[in-house]
């Protein structure tokens, strides 16, 4: 069974238990790793999206940032702390983070400046946001758009995807169909849009989470895990833990569903870290 968690949030974020906390139940459990990967957020229009207001109601303003100055002084003051707790702790420690991909030039940019500073130690691709129609908008307000909004949304998605993918820039990429968290994009017809997205990955030797985070099933879905099986694509389980009763949710069930969609090329820490 995988003896390490990296996807990991804590409060001061959207978790709801302290770093010290989180790494107390990784060592319980007997992980010989655990890393805290909090969301680094950043574009300019970020607090004019639509989840925004949500959001920040349920205390999660400091996932999003306007600026990457912003968002680099967050980070230094977090990873500060990791630092601190690591020095006594009897778990290794890593310093992550889950990153929204934005595909624009002056975003990469001052992405690749913030990592000079604060050289994580991996790095997560995700893509909560897309920008539909001149706003920021996300899975929930997917959920609440007519059809062909909807459709032009998932297809903007997993385009979204595939380029970030390609972008070379992430360790591996977080729950990629992510839509489905509301319902959204399990349906055949876009096998395509999966089809193109497992091809950018492959070709970038981009790694992919096993997501446990849905109660009742997986990010990705069994037709999308069988396509990275079949295009031999390195595979691990990530709990995107944001409480310590969620640290290795549903891991053995987890690598039995990775082992029926005929994965056979799972990532050790040691290959993820290299």
């Amino acid at each position: 069974m995988q003896n390490f968690t990296l996807h990991t949030h804590t409060i001061g974020f959207d978790g709801k238990n302290t770093i010290a906390e989180m790494v107390a139940r990784a060592a319980q459990l007997g992980m010989n790793a655990i890393g805290i990967s909090n969301h680094f957020i950043v574009h300019p229009e970020i607090t004019n999206a639509k989840f925004y207001p949500f959001s920040v109601a349920r205390g999660y303003k400091n996932i999003y940032s306007s600026s990457f100055d912003e968002a680099i002084k967050l980070f230094m003051s977090h990873y500060q702390e990791l630092e601190r707790i690591a020095a006594s702790a009897n778990i290794r420690i890593l310093r992550g983070m889950e990153v929204d991909f934005f595909p624009s030039v002056t975003w990469r940019r001052g992405f690749e400046q913030a990592l000079k500073i604060l050289q994580p130690d991996y790095l997560i691709g995700s893509c909560h946001f897309i920008e539909y129609d001149g706003v920021l908008c996300n899975v929930h307000d997917m959920a609440k758009a007519d059809i062909d909004t909807q459709n032009q949304m998932l297809h903007q998605y997993w385009q979204n995807v595939a380029t970030a993918a390609g972008a070379g820039l992430f360790d591996w990429m977080a729950h990629l169909d992510l839509p489905k968290k509301v319902g959204l994009g399990s349906e055949p017809q876009w096998d395509g849009c999966w089809a193109s997205a497992v091809s950018a990955i492959s070709a970038n030797k981009t790694a992919i989470e096993i997501n446990t985070g849905l109660a009742t099933d997986f990010y990705p879905s069994a037709q999308i895990l069988k396509m990275i099986a079949n295009a031999n694509i390195p595979v691990f389980i990530s709990d995107d833990a944001h409480s310590v009763d969620q640290v290795a949710r549903h891991f053995e069930n987890a690598m039995d569903f990775a082992h029926n969609c005929g994965v056979n090329n799972f990532m050790t820490l040691d290959t993820i870290l290299r």
